[in-house]
């Protein structure tokens, strides 16, 4: 699936693809209503030398440093250091969580710094640098200097286009990459392509790890700064409870559909030694972008369901995990992982000692002008139909693939008899709307419908106030991460269609309240005792409706 948290940097005459020759001529098929040969689409679909659409980028004689080493080793931050030395600048992570913490470092240090998310834009008077998500890193702009972090995502199924986008397209003369040393033979090769120079700096971790010898056979025989990792939001609510009944430890959780706010919040409660919460049970959401202060790391299991099958954990995915485990300069320096059960921990062991996995590949996605240029003689064709018959044309070297867009295409599908532009049917299509979350996706078919027939979507005509309590059952917390997710739905595309969707306030006092409800609702959900909280809500009436 493609990731949707910024692709409307690509959306309609992006910067970088007007420096393709491929698409100036599409820019002057359109502006005089021409429609261009059979001969010349196939051009259009030929991704095999994506360094070649950044032309800003390719002007500049680039230095890229290459710092990679295992989690806590120092490397983003030997990175961050020069970033701060720069005039100008820009980071660029994988995650909100990231980019604000980038961003509130750089302000705390004298360097005032920007922070731009798909949900969010804080600007902050005379800075110079700014702090983002990848997808929405600006290859038109130059700078004095970069920091992409964790590059091997560029092997990401979901995101992956984003990453290589960033590494062949940031226009800098200091480049620096941060990441896990399996993605260095793909980066190598990059630079061969385009010319830059490289340099690779390893670094190792800055505090021990060690694996137990035993595993820890039972949850009564959790400690202060415990972090048990456990693979579904059943499972966690299940060991929160069973340790909150049977010890004298309070637990707090952080799993991947919790609103970044609310993990942040829930990590710092942890990190707190006066909280009274001295336990963490979460989910692989703990592999990245999260200050914790974890003593141990124990695996409830090595398996997971990852959407497909349930499986074992990678080697990679089982480092990233246990090397959140004691951190440098802090309570716990010296790491340890174990697992729950006895049986998991020889290939716990095993896995810990495995060579990194070389990335072999990169994700790539066309911009919307490519795609727009494939549609022109197929003036009929959905955007669902467009991105499956590009996909099948494409034609890419050996050291890339094409994003999956599966969610893409079947979103637009859910949105196929609505006669929207191309270009606002695709904004609709990348939006970050979780495919199997019914009221999503029906908020989505109502917002897209009251954008199309009044050109206004009004919070009241898709929501219906309700009374609202804190959720004192799993199924009530989904449905108030559900509720957050339409509210962070709307701002997303408040930032894209602001003539639409004008009411941004409205939906963000809504979304603090729901991180305050399902804050609270945390400290009772799994828990023996229960506490009665009342407040008031907003409903989604898109929850109850089917999509046609």
């Amino acid at each position: 699936m493609l990731w949707r948290g910024g692709l409307e940097r690509l959306i309609l005459r992006s910067a970088e693809a007007k420096g393709s020759d491929i698409i100036r001529t599409a820019h002057r098929f359109f502006s005089n209503g021409l429609v261009p040969k059979e001969g010349f689409l196939e051009k259009v679909t030929d991704l095999r030398l994506p360094h070649e659409w950044f032309p800003v980028a390719r002007s500049i004689k680039r230095r890229v440093t290459l710092h990679v080493g295992p989690t806590n080793s120092g490397k983003t931050y030997a990175a961050l250091q020069r970033l701060r030395e720069a005039a100008t600048g820009v980071y660029c992570g994988p995650l909100r969580l990231l980019a604000w913490e980038t961003a509130d470092r750089l302000n705390a240090s004298g360097v005032p710094c920007n922070t731009i998310t798909g949900q969010e834009k804080r600007h902050v008077e005379k800075a110079h640098h700014t702090a983002m998500t990848i997808e929405m890193a600006d290859t038109a702009q130059k700078y004095d200097a970069a920091v992409v972090d964790e590059i091997q995502m560029m092997a990401s199924p979901d995101r992956g286009f984003a990453f290589t986008r960033a590494l062949l397209g940031l226009a800098t003369p200091e480049l620096h990459v941060c990441g896990d040393p399996a993605a260095v033979p793909l980066v190598e090769q990059f630079c061969r392509e385009t010319g830059d120079e490289l340099q690779v700096k390893h670094y190792e971790r800055l505090s021990p790890l060690k694996s137990s010898r035993q595993a820890l056979g039972s949850l009564m025989e959790v400690r202060a700064g415990d972090c048990i990792i456990a693979f579904s939001r059943t499972q966690i609510y299940n060991i929160k409870k069973e340790i909150e009944t049977k010890t004298r430890h309070r637990c707090c959780v952080v799993y991947g559909s919790l609103p970044q706010e609310t993990r942040s919040r829930q990590a710092a409660l942890f990190n707190d030694e006066d909280s009274g919460y001295d336990v963490l049970v979460a989910s692989d959401a703990v592999g990245m972008g999260l200050n914790l202060n974890i003593r141990r790391i124990i695996f409830s299991s090595i398996y997971k369901f990852d959407g497909f099958e349930r499986r074992m954990l990678t080697s990679s995915e089982a480092k990233q995990i246990a090397g959140r485990a004691g951190r440098f300069a802090s309570q716990y320096p010296e790491g340890e992982v174990t697992c729950l059960e006895p049986r998991d921990l020889g290939a716990l062991k095993y896995l810990l000692k495995q060579p990194p996995e070389t990335i072999t590949e990169a994700g790539l996605f066309p911009t919307f002008d490519q795609l727009q240029l494939f549609a022109t003689r197929r003036p009929n064709w959905s955007l669902n139909r467009i991105l499956e018959n590009f996909a099948v044309s494409a034609r890419l070297s050996p050291a890339f693939f094409l994003q999956d867009c599966s969610d893409m295409v079947e979103t637009s599908r859910h949105l196929g008899d609505l006669p929207l532009p191309l270009a606002d049917m695709y904004i609709f299509a990348i939006s970050p709307v979780k495919s199997d979350d019914p009221a999503s996706m029906g908020a989505l078919y109502k917002f897209a419908q009251e954008h199309l027939a009044a050109g206004k979507v009004r919070m009241k005509r898709v929501l219906n106030a309700g009374t609202m309590k804190v959720p004192k059952t799993q199924n009530a917390l989904s449905e108030l991460e559900s509720l957050h997710n339409i509210l962070s739905l709307y701002i997303w595309l408040s930032y894209r269609l602001p003539e639409s969707f004008d009411e941004r306030e409205t939906a963000e006092e809504q979304k603090g309240l729901c991180e305050m409800l399902i804050e609270q609702g945390l400290k009772v959900v799994g828990t023996p005792v229960m506490r009665k909280a009342k407040t008031r809500r907003m409903i989604p009436v898109a929850s109850e409706q089917q999509l046609p």
